[in-house]
């Protein structure tokens, strides 16, 4: 078996002696996560273009204030909000899927590298000179990730909800291409929640021995299974949420066209 030497003392920043392109990585990593951070953060600040017939773009789900044929408590903003801030009932909710992407396991070991270059890749210097964990803040605040992902799942269900209500046109029932590329987000986005390593853990982790619960073992494998495609499904689902919010967005703008299938 090839050995490889590491170095005992800390190299300079960018300093290794890898010979493949080690950049590339966190340089994907960097380019997608900042695309996706900015057209989020521009279609939030927009309160627009959200929704169309019966689609609802999942950047505004659950709709608080907003379209009447969505939003649950008026057309807004609140008289709570105030009223020097710009509204947007995207900003009511996007905190807690953001809040669980930013915190998630698969997603911490990528924007270290590519954003806080912590380090760059494996054995390639990085700039700081001491690590201080994530015991320490700012980093202990990752400890929450279990909590949002309970509201993630929450958030699954008002999208699963959305897909039905998405079937439910003027003249009846029925499916268009939105409907598809809102149930397919549900899909991708599932399988990432329900592939996290805490749920994980909350569905097997906490008993020594699975062989004695059954059902147990059988849901742990499956959660194990779509564990193993953790990091596929991560970015799945960032593109196939950011795909939906820009189809419900051009279809109300009305430069593409949600075709009905039946």
């Amino acid at each position: 078996m090839p050995q490889i030497d590491v170095p005992l003392t800390r190299g300079r920043f960018g300093e290794t002696a890898r010979p493949d392109a080690w950049w590339i990585q966190p340089l994907a990593v960097f380019l997608g996560f900042s695309a996706f951070i900015v057209y989020s953060t521009w279609a939030a600040f927009q309160n627009n273009n959200y929704s169309f017939g019966p689609l609802l773009s999942p950047f505004y789900s659950p709709l608080f204030y907003g379209d009447p044929r969505f939003a649950w408590f008026g057309s807004g903003p609140p008289s709570w909000f105030p009223s020097f801030l710009p509204f947007s009932s995207a900003f009511l909710i996007l905190w807690m899927p953001g809040g669980f992407r930013f915190t998630c396991y698969y997603y911490r070991g990528a924007y270290y590298k590519a954003f806080w270059q912590d380090p760059p890749n494996c054995t390639v210097g990085e700039p700081r000179k001491k690590y201080l964990g994530e015991r320490s803040f700012p980093l202990i605040i990752q400890n929450i990730h279990r909590y949002f992902l309970y509201l993630a799942i929450v958030i699954i269900g008002f999208l699963a909800r959305d897909v039905w209500e998405a079937t439910k046109f003027e003249n009846g029932f029925g499916v268009s291409v939105g409907t598809l590329v809102l149930a397919v987000n549900v899909v991708l986005l599932s399988c990432y929640v329900f592939g996290c390593h805490s749920f994980r853990h909350l569905v097997g982790g906490v008993k020594d021995v699975l062989s004695g619960s059954p059902v147990r073992k059988k849901l742990y494998d499956c959660v194990g299974c779509l564990n193993s495609r953790h990091m596929r499904f991560a970015w799945f689902s960032l593109f196939a949420v950011g795909f939906s919010d820009l189809y419900v967005r051009l279809c109300a703008m009305h430069i593409w066209t949600d075709y009905r299938l039946f």
